[in-house]
């Protein structure tokens, strides 16, 4: 069993946690992953590790209630316990120091994983700067932890509410038309916002990291649920990624697998998730 320490709600719907995970926090990377489950009836639940540390054996958790599994995780609280918390799956982020300004770009909820990449990139000797994209202020979240590990923060929300107007690519811009000297983006949010990030770093010839979220069941590679495109080849997110080329990644195919079950989630409240469970 793997116990809750602390439960935070960071913004509506979007909550962190603490979980006491020895093994896992010894070997964790900036980059990867875990697949948590609730109890034996639960469903395998991908999350992108958002923090470790290493002396007291946790990871930082952060994650948004948007189903039925999420709405049951963020029901417990500080002192029950998980069944099953596997990690940490997936290869780790490229971190080294850059001929350059190395940017992180998170979008949402996106803003969390990007957390322990530029801290890492930093401790390389990196300057290292943080664009934060938001629908509006009230859900920025993680910006103070932020602050701490990088050089710069740029925060872009939607409605203009703060920072810059518009999107996470308003602010890359910025960057460029400034004049910083960019070696690396690595963008993580929406598979739109990622997207976006990449078209407009093509051109520019900035490498763009992405980490890919796609649907994913047992993280060693075996279901091939979680299977993409990536320069006309197809690699798996939960052991070949979850980060890739940007410039490389077919969006398109991946954003339409995404959408292959949004009937059943709509309809979520009489849908059971059968696959990999086990159940009878």
């Amino acid at each position: 069993m793997f116990k809750i320490l602390a439960k935070k709600e960071l913004s509506p719907n979007v909550y962190a946690m603490t979980i006491e995970a020895p093994r896992v926090a010894r070997k964790a990377q900036p980059g990867q992953f875990i697949i948590l489950r609730i109890d034996e009836e639960g469903e395998r639940i991908p999350l992108t590790i958002a923090d470790f540390d290493r002396e007291k054996g946790t990871i930082l958790l952060v994650f948004q209630t948007i189903g039925a599994s999420t709405m049951e995780l963020a029901a417990m609280n500080a002192g029950d316990s998980l069944l099953d918390f596997v990690g940490p799956l997936g290869q780790p982020s490229v971190i080294k120091k850059m001929e350059g300004t190395v940017v992180v770009v998170g979008g949402g909820i996106g803003v969390a994983p990007t957390y322990p990449i530029a801290r890492a990139m930093k401790e390389a000797g990196n300057k290292v700067i943080a664009i934060m994209g938001a629908k509006t202020k009230d859900i920025l979240i993680m910006e103070d932890m932020m602050k701490q590990v990088t050089d710069e923060i740029l925060v872009t929300t939607d409605d203009g509410s703060r920072g810059i107007k518009g999107f996470v690519t308003y602010a890359v811009q910025a960057l460029v038309d400034r004049g910083e000297k960019i070696a690396q983006i690595t963008a993580i949010g929406p598979c739109i916002m990622m997207k976006s990030v990449a078209d407009a770093t093509r051109d520019l010839g900035i490498r763009t990291i992405v980490s890919l979220n796609p649907i994913m069941v047992d993280g060693t590679g075996m279901c091939g649920g979680c299977r993409v495109t990536v320069g006309g080849e197809t690699k798996f997110a939960c052991v070949d990624g979850p980060e890739f080329d940007g410039h490389q990644v077919d969006f398109k195919g991946l954003m339409s697998r995404q959408r292959m079950y949004r009937d059943l989630e709509a309809e979520e409240k009489d849908h059971v998730c059968r696959i990999g469970l086990g159940r009878k």
